[in-house]
């Protein structure tokens, strides 16, 4: 028996496994940075598995699995997310991600002995909102791989898609309190807020194409009868690169500047959350996934979606090493993503088969780069590139 099919083998002995470690996590979601539950659920499956497991690996809920074969090979990474979504729960299927990835790791780890190499299973926390890879690349946890891969639930199968750069702003106005019939004596929080808000709204025809500005008013006083002194507004700026989303925040920036000075207030600007890098595609994996996709009788394979849609912090680890993050269908076009429907279907038929072929296809896909020096090497090629 080739080690591809080892590995399928194991996935498959192990499937009911991972699929209680999926409906465990669907039965008790927890929020980004809250995840110490499903933390500790995934490590001890890994330890269970024979992995050197650090839990609260630099962050809190943040964690990592290690198996040194001992002999020269490359580091192989298969990311875990798990955190879910206030209301609708593992709407993203974050819970079949981590489950995803811990059948990949136990997989590969049955057959690196033969390769060499080293294979790593990393929790990666609160991808919704604080960019845990983000917070983990900046402390240096990727840049030692070789790859690393994950695969996430939808509604086909896609080898991958670029993501929009994120700049998240928050802007802050400070005026002056006074009684709103002695509007002399005061200066407009509001107005300044007011004014950069629709200043904002009209950099839109300007654009880069593909680009995307979303804000809201967060704070606009307290009584309709006072001159409010605080006001704030919240940001989010998307665009196909993350130059372009500095640039266009900067042009938002000079606006609320501009109307601060009309109305006399000063200003405060902070990024309120984490800000996310473009996915930079490595096409050489992605067309690795599509054969593994082939070999595992997956039909209707999508290629790498070309139109930028939302943001992800696996954009952080594709500008430090090889990154694929391909997807996996485990239901039809009719549901959305972030939905209680997507959440069901992360433990139902469809999402067993999504667990089973994910993980076979992404230990598979480790199994021919620790085979292959060529393949790897092209693929380290592209990403120098």
């Amino acid at each position: 028996m080739g080690m591809k099919e080892q590995c399928k083998t194991w996935v498959k002995q192990h499937l009911d496994e991972g699929m209680e470690l999926v409906k465990t996590m669907y039965e008790h979601p927890e929020l980004g940075d809250q995840e110490f539950e499903s933390m500790a659920l995934l490590c001890e499956k890994l330890e269970q598995l024979g992995f050197a497991v650090e839990r609260s690996y630099l962050l809190p809920t943040g964690f990592i699995g290690r198996y040194d074969s001992g002999k020269p090979g490359p580091k192989i990474a298969f990311l875990c997310e798990y955190d879910a979504l206030p209301e609708v729960g593992h709407g993203c299927g974050h819970n079949l991600i981590a489950a995803i990835g811990v059948l990949a790791g136990g997989a590969y780890k049955a057959v690196i002995d033969q390769l060499g190499g080293e294979v790593r299973v990393i929790g990666t926390p609160a991808e919704e909102n604080f960019g845990g890879k983000v917070r983990m690349a900046e402390k240096g946890c990727f840049d030692d791989l070789d790859a690393a891969m994950m695969i996430h639930p939808g509604t086909e199968n896609r080898l991958g898609g670029r993501t929009n750069a994120l700049m998240p702003l928050k802007f802050e106005f400070f005026g002056k309190n006074a009684h709103a019939c002695h509007p002399q004596e005061g200066r407009s929080a509001l107005d300044a807020a007011v004014n950069t808000f629709v200043a904002i709204n009209m950099l839109r025809q300007f654009m880069e194409p593909g680009s995307f500005i979303h804000g809201i008013v967060k704070d606009g006083g307290e009584a309709a009868n006072v001159i409010p002194a605080y006001a704030s507004l919240e940001y989010y700026f998307r665009a196909p690169t993350m130059a372009e989303a500095k640039a266009m925040s900067q042009r938002a920036v000079e606006c609320a500047e501009g109307a601060c000075q009309m109305a006399g207030t000063t200003l405060k600007t902070s990024m309120y959350e984490c800000p996310y890098e473009d996915n930079k595609i490595n096409y050489t994996l992605c067309s690795l996934l599509e054969k593994q996709y082939v070999e595992l009788g997956l039909s209707d394979i999508q290629p790498v979606d070309e139109v930028p849609g939302g943001s992800s912090d696996i954009g952080a680890v594709s500008y430090r090493c090889p990154a694929l993050h391909g997807y996996i269908q485990i239901c039809g076009c009719e549901v959305t993503g972030h939905s209680r429907e997507m959440a069901a279907a992360t433990i139902s038929p469809q999402g067993c088969a999504g667990l089973e072929n994910g993980a076979s296809a992404l230990a598979m896909c480790a199994v021919e780069l620790a085979s292959d020096p060529q393949l790897l090497r092209q693929v380290k090629e592209e990403f120098a590139r």
